[in-house]
């Protein structure tokens, strides 16, 4: 079922202007090489006040030039658009314990250390669990399952519970369980429960071999798969896992993204994640909620262990300094990816700001993304006088 209207209403036509001085920073951090291309999306009190698209997608004058239109792989971005959201649904039908120890779920993970026996699913969304922050499983791993099979078997770096390290393996771990916990994959459960419903029919796994050439390209690879990569993702452990891992494989317009976002601010007496509806049988005006208030609370509001922690459950908040830039309210939670994508959401302003690049184009030496999009975030909210 699809849900009415779940697009931001489009109202950009000024945007030239009022976000020249954004755009000016995007256009130079394109000169100086930050990335190739960028597209962005911004949205505010259900209006779309901007999308755009810069610049091409390799350093090449000959690139092509991406549109609106144009996919970004959203690496980490995946994690809380399909792997939360999954997580958030799964929650609210009470399929999903966030205390249940993940051994009851994937008996592969037990081991001879007591300390695995810890782990639940509140301390994979929320980046506790002692897992360490990367393995590059791929280098021993050449199928799903020998990659599942490294994950199982990665060894605890800290005490669960007692150390916030965000985890691309614990992420590949609470795909599974959630897999599990619903007896159906990723990506089909996020087609039904997500991307249809809110009509993202430019969000997708494994993009079709036809669109590959209208998506920038991520990485020329020439120490792993020896070829240039486009249209496929540019994570090594996705990549293996086939381009579906609930660390990693998602590919996104920055309006699909923005959609997203605006479900998470629909708001109805004072709450947010609603969708009205109007009741066929009376015609008054109803909720269909993709998820309840209190649970985008329960998400959404960071953790409060480990002690000093900015990680909410699956999302990210505000540190300091912080990506989001200077302006974004406390209560704002959003998530970065690798390849230089990013989505923050404010709801106490009931904005959302959406970046997607290529900064890993052509290898991901280059980390100047880090300077680029706080820059960038602060200009959007000075634009629409929001600081």
């Amino acid at each position: 079922m699809h849900l009415p209207n779940p697009a931001p209403v489009a109202a950009f036509d000024n945007q030239d202007q009022q976000f020249a001085v954004a755009f000016r920073i995007l256009e130079d951090a394109i000169a100086a090489r930050a990335f190739p291309a960028a597209s962005v999306a911004v949205a505010h009190q259900g209006k779309l006040v901007t999308l755009r698209a810069f610049g091409r997608f390799t350093y090449n004058a000959n690139s092509p030039q991406p549109t609106t239109a144009t996919l970004f792989d959203i690496a980490s971005v995946t994690k809380v658009l399909a792997t939360t959201t999954m997580a958030m649904i799964l929650y609210e039908r009470g399929l999903l314990d966030l205390d249940t120890p993940l051994i009851s779920i994937v008996g592969e993970f037990a081991g001879e250390d007591p300390r695995r026996d810890e782990v639940t699913l509140r301390m994979l969304l929320a980046h506790s669990s002692g897992l360490p922050a990367y393995e590059k499983l791929f280098l021993r791993a050449h199928t799903r399952d020998e990659l599942l099979e490294a994950a199982f078997t990665t060894t605890l770096a800290n005490d669960p519970g007692a150390h916030a390290e965000y985890s691309d393996i614990g992420f590949i771990l609470l795909g599974v369980a959630l897999e599990r916990l619903a007896d159906e994959s990723l990506d089909r459960f996020c087609q039904r429960e997500i991307l249809g419903p809110l009509a993202l029919t430019h969000t997708t796994f494994n993009p079709a071999a036809a669109l590959r050439p209208d998506i920038p390209p991520t990485a020329d690879d020439q120490t792993f798969r020896h070829r240039i990569i486009q249209g496929e993702v540019q994570d090594e452990n996705a990549s293996v896992m086939g381009g579906i891992a609930g660390h990693a494989g998602l590919f996104a317009t920055a309006q699909d993204v923005a959609t997203f976002a605006h479900a998470m601010l629909r708001v109805d007496n004072g709450g947010t994640g609603v969708l009205a509806r109007r009741d066929p049988e009376n015609g008054s005006s109803s909720v269909n909620p993709l998820f309840r208030p209190e649970t985008i609370s329960a998400f959404t509001t960071r953790e409060t262990s480990p002690e000093g922690t900015s990680r909410a459950l699956g999302w990210d908040t505000p540190s300091s300094p912080s990506q989001s830039g200077r302006f974004f309210s406390s209560r704002s939670f959003g998530h970065l990816g690798y390849t230089g994508t990013s989505l923050w959401i404010d709801p106490e302003r009931e904005l959302s700001v959406t970046l997607l690049t290529n900064r890993t184009w052509p290898d991901c030496k280059n980390q100047a993304i880090k300077q680029v999009r706080p820059k960038f975030h602060d200009a959007v909210a000075e634009a629409m006088k929001l600081t």
